[in-house]
C-alpha cells in the first residue's frame, strides 16, 4: 500500500538571537491511508512543530514531504493551495482557533469559500448552508448553532466547531493537534470517540499529536515517540504498550495510571532537566537522563540511528536489543 503522507529527513530550525535552535531533526515517517499515527512526548519535545511543518504552516529547513505521492516541501503557496483541501488541522485550543468576529456557519462555510466548492452565487450561498448544517450534525451540533459566536459555547463545543470545519473541505488527511488537552476529562471521551466515528465514516487519516498515553492507546494503530526534536521508538501500539524499548518511552508509561488499586507499577522518574535545542547534547540526546547503568561509550558518542529491532518496531538506542 502507498503511503498517504511520507516524511524524509525532515528538519526545521529557528533563528534565535543568531543561534539555531533545532526543533525538529531528521525525522522520518511514513502513514498509510486509514490509518492513525499518534505523536507522543514531553512538552516542547517538537510534536507540534512537526505537525505544523507537515502541512506547510512553518517551511521545512530541509528534508522532503510527500502527500498523496506528490513532493510538496518546496511548493509555492499558490500552487499549494488547491492540496491544502486534502490536508487540515484541529487545534489545541479552539477558542484560540475560532474568529469570535464570525458565526459559527461562517467560521465552517470559510474553507468552502476559500477553495471554491460547490456553485457560485445565490446557489452557491445556499449549498453551503446545507453543507454547514451537514457539518453542525456530523459533529454533534444543533443547526441553530450557525448562528451563534463562539463565546457562546462550551469548550467541548466549540472543540466541536473546529473538527467540523476541519472536514468542510472533505480532506483526506488531519493533523489533530492536542485536540483534547484543553478540555474536561467527560468531554475528551465524547471528541476522542467522535474523532473515531468520523474516521470510519469519512475514511479520514490522523496524525494524533498528544502527551495523554491513556487516550493514544485507545485511538492509535502505530505510535511514534519523540524526544528533543527526534524519534526514538516507533512501533504499533499493542507492541509499543507491551515491550517498550527506548528507555525513554518505558519512562513515559510508567507514569501512565493504572485503574487497579492493587496492581503495582514501579514508577521510572527522569533526573535533570530536557537539553535546550539549542545546544542538543553530543551523541544520544537522551543519555544526559538516561538511567541504564554501563553505557557504552558509543551513548556519549554517536547519535543512534533509527534501527527495526522487531518486525515494525524501530528504535534509536544503543543499548535496546
Amino acid at each position: 500500500m502507498t503511503a498517504l503522507l511520507e516524511i524524509q529527513n525532515l528538519t526545521k530550525h529557528f533563528r534565535d538571537r543568531g543561534r539555531v535552535l533545532r526543533a525538529v531533526e531528521e525525522v522520518s515517517l511514513a502513514v498509510q491511508p486509514g490509518e492513525t499515527l499518534s505523536l507522543v512526548g514531553e512538552s516542547g519535545c517538537g510534536k507540534s512543530t512537526l505537525g505544523r511543518t507537515i502541512l506547510r504552516l512553518h517551511d521545512p529547513t530541509s528534508g522532503r514531504i510527500l502527500f498523496d505521492g506528490k513532493a510538496i516541501e518546496a511548493l509555492p503557496q499558490r500552487t499549494l493551495r488547491p492540496m491544502r483541501r486534502h490536508m487540515q488541522m484541529i487545534f489545541q485550543d479552539p477558542y484560540a482557533s475560532l474568529n469570535p468576529r464570525m458565526t459559527v456557519g461562517e467560521t465552517v462555510a470559510e474553507p468552502l469559500e476559500i477553495h471554491g466548492i460547490g456553485p457560485k452565487g445565490r446557489a452557491g450561498d445556499s449549498d453551503r448552508r446545507a453543507r454547514v448544517a451537514e457539518l453542525l450534525a456530523e459533529v454533534g451540533l444543533p443547526a441553530d448553532a450557525a448562528r451563534r459566536y463562539p463565546h457562546e459555547f462550551s469548550g467541548g463545543q466549540r472543540q466541536r466547531v473546529g473538527i467540523a470545519r476541519a472536514l468542510a473541505a472533505r480532506p483526506k488527511f488531519i493533523v489533530a493537534d492536542e485536540p483534547i488537552s484543553a478540555l474536561d476529562v467527560s468531554i475528551q471521551a465524547q471528541i476522542v470517540n467522535l474523532l473515531g466515528d468520523l474516521q470510519a465514516r469519512e475514511k479520514l487519516t490522523y496524525l494524533f499529536i498528544s502527551h495523554d498515553l491513556k487516550v493514544v492507546r485507545h485511538i492509535s494503530d502505530r505510535v511514534a515517540v519523540m524526544y528533543l526534536g527526534r524519534i526514538v521508538e516507533l512501533a504499533g501500539k499493542d507492541d509499543l504498550y507491551r515491550e517498550p524499548l527506548h528507555p525513554y518511552t518505558r519512562a513515559l508509561l510508567s507514569a501512565v495510571p493504572v485503574p487497579d488499586p492493587a496492581r503495582k507499577r514501579t514508577r521510572i522518574v527522569l533526573g535533570g532537566d530536557v537539553p535546550s535545542p539549542l545546544a542538543p547534547p553530543a551523541g544520544c540526546p537522551f543519555h544526559p537522563r538516561c538511567q541504564v547503568t554501563g553505557k557504552p561509550e558509543a551513548c556519549f558518542t554517536v547519535r543512534p540511528p533509527l534501527r527495526e529491532l522487531r518486525p515494525g518496531h524501530t528504535v534509536a538506542c544503543h543499548v535496546a536489543s
